[in-house]
């Protein structure tokens, strides 16, 4: 199992952004970027956004990445207990 202290949940976002100045590029092309942004989901509330910096990603990406590996495995875990209980057999 990863580090606890490198577990992180949410989505990484990928966004293109446009500064409005008239004359720049952005106005007529894709925009800025890429520029990432950490999306997380809370129960009854909005999504919250945070800025992740370029030299960050590869981090927090992998960060991600151990959550999906933790999550799998608690549920794999689960379901072994579950079944057990099935069976009733000890936990």
């Amino acid at each position: 199992l990863p580090s606890m202290e490198h577990v992180l949940r949410g989505s990484l976002i990928e966004r293109y952004l446009r500064c409005g100045k008239p004359g720049c590029k952005c106005a007529q092309g894709e925009g800025h970027g890429p520029k990432f942004y950490l999306s997380v989901s809370f129960a009854g509330h909005r999504p919250q956004m945070d800025y992740v910096r370029q030299g960050d990603y590869e981090r927090v990406s992998q960060c991600l990445s151990n959550y999906q590996q933790l999550r799998a495995a608690i549920e794999e875990i689960c379901e072994i207990n579950r079944e057990l209980l099935r069976r009733r057999e000890a936990l």
